[in-house]
């Protein structure tokens, strides 16, 4: 392809907007524009990038067994009715009503669908195991949409559904989903890493994220030196070490802490560690209100809150029910006397005298012993991991890095099935439920997470199976014949030997073509120019590492094979 014949609007300058680096590339390279808020028009260039990821997606989704459909984007409010998700999944749902004053939506995910259609379609246990999958833009209002395609509105989904006559088949099925994600990561180019995960509005019995490792990630992640154990700090398990304590506590007393709200002000007025002082957080769960305590040098984990109280919602409640429920300000609730249900991590077991809240305003209580001061409802794992915790499967040591989710894979079990009635005949004749999984992979997020992952001071450095070209044709002077020959030539062979080549042909200055280059990402830049064919060479450069050379005229096509193996190993070794 060539550049002048391409639609490739490059910028020199991020525009104001662009928050982070992905966004700011995907701008300048020309490969999105947006059109509003959390909607991105893919051009040309950006729609390769989206085709490469798609093209993998398909070969190995295909090889696990799934057969691609289609399903419309427009969904019935009945459905969603059905599984109770109408009303619970919350503003992201974009409702509307046709002519007819008929419910629809617009489909952030297809469990609903899928399930309407297979228990529609199958009847016997002869008949499963059905694996289906689609790769088909979905939509989510996002209150805020922001970082470019990391958190659009609407974006382009692979998603995948599994119906199994058995638990036993449900999990053949996801070890198949499983075993081809890790391939699909592994061909994109990628470091990656499967974690453990919540399963979220989609619901289900267990999950797995699948998450490009970038230092811009959303989301943190703890994972084991020693072995296998990675999960989302969402639901990455503390084991506590430690044991109960029965020491002797001296009795409650209050004293003044005037104007200390937070953590650091109250250990710091007080002269204490913050392991001595018991967060009491205040929750909206559902609707009713509930208080946490962790260690003030600890954070609550509010996924295992709304797991451990089975929640559709869970909300930090709001100054004034704060007021209402402790009769005093934010930063001075404590357990002593709280007329809520109190849950406890399990950690603050280990001590019998802490610094709570007073319940009154600049004021705190000493020597609070939990056991015999509050009541506790429940002592249960409540906190977020953190570095200095043991791994939750081996006791090895943990560390804790930045990831951005690109794939998600869910053991549904009977969550859909049973609402609704997906149902088939056993080989007894009696009737049974589908065990169900479902498969997500977000195909522009990919593309995003690469960017956050690979990219430099100059630009883009694409993985070579994700870029739009493998190799990029300079010619530093079309207005000269021998050399635009030679470009040509050069152009005819790379084509010829199934290189995904561009040629940037531009009457423009070479500084410009050199900076498009590097802005673009594309691993292989070759470069014509008269000096080197006076010298019977070309040059080359590594896209990623820099490293600039010469190939020869003669046995052009040998070298460059010979070199751009190198480069595509090179690759291999990074990624590793």
């Amino acid at each position: 392809m060539r550049f002048s014949a391409c639609y490739i609007p490059t910028l020199k300058e991020s525009p104001a907007d662009a928050e982070v680096v992905s966004h700011k590339l995907l701008l300048r390279a020309g490969m999105v524009r947006r059109l509003t808020s959390g909607l991105y028009i893919y051009l040309p260039l950006g729609l390769r990038v989206l085709e490469k990821v798609s093209r993998i997606v398909r070969e190995e989704v295909d090889a696990a067994g799934f057969q691609e459909l289609l399903m419309p984007m427009v969904q019935p409010a009945d459905l969603w009715k059905e599984t109770g998700r109408w009303e619970h999944y919350g503003k992201e749902l974009l409702r509307f009503r046709d002519r007819h004053e008929r419910e629809y939506c617009l489909g952030p995910t297809h469990e609903e669908v899928i399930t309407d259609l297979v228990r529609g379609e199958v009847r016997s246990y002869r008949q499963l195991p059905v694996r289906l999958y689609q790769i088909q833009t979905k939509f989510r209002d996002e209150i805020r949409p922001r970082f470019g395609l990391m958190r659009g509105r609407e974006f382009v989904m692979k998603d995948a559904y599994s119906f199994d006559a058995s638990v036993a088949g449900a999990e053949i099925s996801y070890r198949l989903m499983y075993d081809a994600y890790c391939r699909i990561f592994r061909r994109l180019g990628l470091r990656f890493r499967p974690v453990e995960a919540d399963t979220g509005s989609i619901g289900g019995n267990f999950s797995h994220e699948f998450m490009v490792l970038a230092d811009t990630g959303e989301d943190t992640i703890a994972f084991c030196h020693e072995c296998d154990f990675a999960a989302n700090v969402e639901r990455a398990e503390v084991v506590w070490q430690g044991t109960a304590s029965a020491a002797a506590c001296p009795p409650c007393e209050q004293t003044a802490t005037p104007g200390a709200h937070s953590v650091e002000e109250v250990t710091s007025l007080l002269g204490v560690g913050a392991e001595r002082l018991v967060k009491t957080m205040l929750f909206m769960v559902d609707g009713k209100a509930v208080a946490v305590l962790v260690r003030g040098d600890r954070e609550v984990n509010d996924i295992k809150l709304k797991n451990l109280l089975k929640a559709q919602d869970v909300q930090l409640a709001n100054a004034a029910t704060v007021q209402a429920l402790t009769q005093a300000p934010v930063g001075f609730a404590g357990p002593v006397g709280l007329e809520v249900p109190i849950y406890a991590d399990l950690e603050l077991q280990g001590s019998t005298d802490y610094i709570t809240g007073a319940n009154a305003a600049d004021a705190h209580l000493l020597h609070v012993d939990l056991q015999r001061d509050a009541r506790i409802t429940a002592w249960t794992d409540l906190r977020a991991i953190t570095a200095e915790d043991r791994c939750p499967r081996c006791g090895g040591a943990i560390s804790l890095t930045r990831g951005i989710e690109v794939g998600h894979i869910f053991m549904l079990g009977l969550k859909y099935s049973e609402a609704m009635r997906a149902a088939f005949l056993d080989e007894q004749g009696r009737e049974s439920l589908m065990t169900m999984g479902c498969y997500g992979i977000g195909i522009s997020r990919v593309a995003a997470s690469a960017i956050e992952q690979n990219h430099d001071d100059n630009g883009i450095v694409f993985p070579p199976p994700l870029a739009p070209f493998d190799c990029i044709l300079l010619n530093l002077d079309p207005r000269d014949a021998a050399v635009t020959a030679r470009a040509e030539e050069i152009y005819a062979m790379l084509r010829e030997r199934g290189v995904d080549v561009l040629l940037d042909d531009r009457e423009e200055r070479p500084g410009v073509k050199f900076k498009d280059a590097d802005l673009l990402g594309i691993p292989m830049q070759l470069v014509v120019g008269g000096k080197g064919l006076a010298r019977g060479v070309v040059e080359c450069k590594d896209r990623r590492t820099g490293q600039k050379g010469e190939l020869p005229l003669e046995g052009l096509s040998q070298a460059f094979a010979a070199w751009a193996g190198s480069v595509r190993q090179g690759w291999e070794a990074h990624q590793a």
